[in-house]
């Protein structure tokens, strides 16, 4: 057998293996989640039932208001993905394009930022949202997220890669700053800008400290802060649990099949550029 089968099989049997590793969770949750608790608790575990039921789904949007937290959840990470996009867009772009006095110093402190682990923040933070009267309110959690730094990095050195002449065109023909961004920058940058607004919309979503701070009702809890509030309720009920988590982890799962071309394809243009 020639070398080159011999890698070609180790690898394509490594893919395997290591698809198995991250699809296998998924599937077995997916499946406790429509099995009775009984079944659930059998050994030896039962991979392929006979008997699914959405009984676990019905008991727990019956039994708790995770329909309004799945809600609230959707609401809170759109609107986080979307707004901190327009605004890492628009801080990025004066970066990467325009010259002004401290352009380099600004840069060289967002870059510093990124450094900083996001727990130091959380004090500040608070203090800050809650001086304005945002707690228990979503505006404490979009507008901390609007200022992260991250997004401006990555859209900048995306910014950097795309040719003058089509922004010196643009302007020949009239167009201003605001057509400039949306009807040159961002459609070139798309890749980029849709890998920020999934790490963005995941982060959001899969957040539970920050929003556990500042939400203290019950009906404005994200859903991964009602899931833990109520996890004692059913901690001997592994279907409703898995049904539940199952919920949490279903949007991120979606978004991610339908935009992973353009992620895979912002994140590896971001690396490579200026």
């Amino acid at each position: 057998m020639s070398k080159k089968i011999v890698n070609f099989i180790t690898i394509n049997f490594a893919a395997l293996i290591l698809i198995f590793l991250f699809v296998f969770p998924i599937y077995w949750m997916i499946i406790d989640s429509l099995m009775p608790n009984d079944l659930i608790i059998k050994w030896p575990p039962i991979f392929f039932p006979s008997e699914l039921t959405l009984s676990n789904y019905l008991q727990i949007i019956d039994g708790t208001p995770i329909l309004r937290w799945f809600l609230n959840s959707i609401f809170v990470s759109t609107s986080v993905a979307i707004l901190s996009v327009l605004v890492d867009t628009f801080a990025a772009y004066s970066l990467a394009r325009m010259n002004f006095k401290g352009r380099d110093i600004i840069f060289r402190i967002i870059l510093g930022a990124l450094s900083i682990p996001g727990i130091i923040l959380f004090l500040p933070n608070y203090v800050t949202v809650n001086s304005f009267g945002w707690t228990n309110t979503y505006l404490a959690i979009i507008m901390p997220a609007l200022a992260g730094t991250f997004g401006v990095f990555l859209l900048r050195q995306f910014f950097i890669g795309i040719p003058r002449e089509l922004e010196e065109a643009a302007k020949i023909d009239g167009a201003g700053f605001f057509s400039i961004i949306f009807k040159i920058i961002i459609p070139e940058a798309w890749p980029a800008i849709i890998t920020l607004f999934v790490m963005n919309f995941m982060g959001t979503w899969n957040d539970y400290f920050w929003p556990l701070i500042v939400l203290n009702s019950k009906n404005m809890y994200t859903l991964p802060v009602g899931m833990a509030a109520i996890q004692s309720q059913y901690v001997q009920w592994y279907g409703n649990m898995m049904a539940g988590a199952f919920m949490i982890a279903l949007p991120s799962i979606v978004v991610f099949i339908i935009v992973q071309k353009y992620y895979i394809k912002g994140i590896v243009f971001t690396g490579v550029k200026g």
